[in-house]
């Protein structure tokens, strides 16, 4: 019983809004990929916290393809300095496809490390030694990212590697201007490999939180790159992460993605979620159709935009607790124990659809028994906005829908008045004008009648 399923509602509801769009095609140049089943779809949400939501097909593989350059280009980051890699590879729009020859004029650089040919001068730069070899990197940095050990599919990497001759000259060209460090060969075998890892739109999205937390995993806990190296990547994918569509992406949008022709798409929105979809059907630029429709669904019903001022980080969830703990909790052992069965949660500051998810969150970690009752303190918080409000109605009527009783303190009616809370939840929620006062009608609710 969770009332942070009403974000996985969410996705389910995109998820099925969507399900039934049919325009776009397989990708066809590397055969292999038209194997994928056009009818699969999958989202993915994954919080600061560590919180993963999905629905659909998001547990399905696919290979990474191009949704592999910004992960590569920051162990690049990492491994070198933005001065360094910027030598060999530029950070500018090209307004062109991804496998267009975007070179720079008088030194061969590629535009940027999110086309093909940047991408290959960036895993070109990998360091590279028998006892590290350069792929085995980059596999152990993507696998960090996810959070899990991620595998390659060797029959995608076959086929890519038997049709990729535009890649191979375009790693020639680069050569022919002085600007690829190592043998072309070589670099885009290494390049055809990357993009041949197997990975999940969950995997994705905890990429993408990945680089949205400043390069800690939020659910491992480890720091993969710094907060610097992670805005570096988060930079370069804002304005080119979508190719020749990268500025309608971020003007209607407005979060940095990245997009892979296996049907992968991921997106970050900094110290907020990452997001992922995975739909084979593709769009004139190579983007999932719906994936597209449905990331862009959600960033406007979520407000995501990365140009909105969202709430200022800070601890919007300050108790998370059972009521027996509270000053005034009775010091009888019956009533201590109808009191243990009571949860709290205390919540402050200015609520958005991020804050609002903790809040949920923590309800569902407060309490000691599925069908306790949860008293929901909400006299600190200063505000809350459509889409918090919109999230904590719909997660107080699952709660409902489940069994388990909640009361809130809310004398400045932040959840809205009565009326409304109660279209909105199915039900009256007991409002309370102090913790201590709910804590005692809830032990009373426990302890039924007599």
């Amino acid at each position: 019983m969770s009332a942070s399923e009403a974000v996985t509602d969410a996705l389910r509801e995109l998820h099925a809004r969507f399900a039934g769009v049919r325009e776009g095609r397989q990708a066809d140049y590397i055969p292999e990929l038209t194997r994928s089943d056009p009818d699969d779809f999958g989202l993915a949400l994954v919080s600061m916290d560590g919180h993963s939501y999905s629905a659909g097909a998001a547990d399905t593989p696919f290979t990474l393809q191009s949704v592999s350059k910004p992960f590569v280009y920051a162990l690049a980051l990492a491994s070198l300095g933005l001065d360094e890699v910027s030598r060999w590879v530029g950070a500018e729009p090209s307004g062109e496809a991804f496998n267009a020859i975007s070179l720079e004029p008088g030194t061969g650089r590629p535009a940027n490390a999110m086309v093909n040919a940047g991408a290959i001068v960036t895993t070109a730069l990998v360091p590279d030694s028998r006892e590290q070899p350069a792929f085995g990197r980059i596999l152990t940095c993507l696998s960090r990212f996810a959070g899990r050990k991620l595998d390659v599919d060797e029959d995608v990497h076959g086929s890519e590697a038997a049709t990729g001759d535009r890649n191979r000259a375009l790693a020639y060209l680069i050569r022919s201007t002085g600007t690829l460090p190592v043998d072309p060969v070589a670099a885009v075998d290494t390049y055809f490999r990357q993009c041949a890892v197997r990975a999940t739109a969950v995997d994705l999205a905890v990429m993408a939180a990945t680089l949205a937390y400043g390069g800690v995993n939020p659910v491992t806990g480890e720091r993969v790159v710094s907060p610097e190296v992670a805005a570096q990547v988060l930079a370069v994918m804002a304005t080119c992460g979508m190719y020749d569509s990268s500025g309608d992406w971020l003007l209607r949008v407005g979060l940095p993605a990245k997009s892979g022709v296996s049907g992968g798409l991921l997106a970050a929105g900094p110290a907020r979620f990452g997001l992922a979809a995975y739909s084979p059907l593709l769009d004139a630029s190579g983007t999932s159709v719906r994936g597209h429709a449905a990331l862009g669904a959600l960033s406007e019903r979520l407000g995501l935009h990365l140009m909105k001022n969202p709430a200022l980080p800070g601890s919007t969830v300050t108790l998370v607790t059972t009521a027996d703990v509270l000053p005034s909790a009775p010091s009888g052992r019956l009533a201590r124990a109808l009191h243990e069965r009571v949860g709290v949660v205390a919540a402050q500051g200015a609520l958005d659809f991020t804050a609002a998810e903790r809040v949920l969150y923590a309800l569902d970690e407060s309490g000691s028994e599925d069908a306790d009752p949860v008293i929901l303190d909400l006299r600190e918080v200063t505000g809350a906005d459509s889409d918090a409000l919109a999230l904590l109605h719909a997660g107080l009527s699952r709660l409902a829908r489940e069994g388990r009783r909640a009361a809130v303190v809310d004398p400045g009616d932040r959840l809205g008045p009565p009326d409304l809370v109660r279209e909105r939840t199915g039900q009256d929620l007991p409002r309370f004008g102090s913790r201590e006062e709910a804590a005692e009608q809830c032990a009373r609710a426990v302890a039924g009648p007599g």
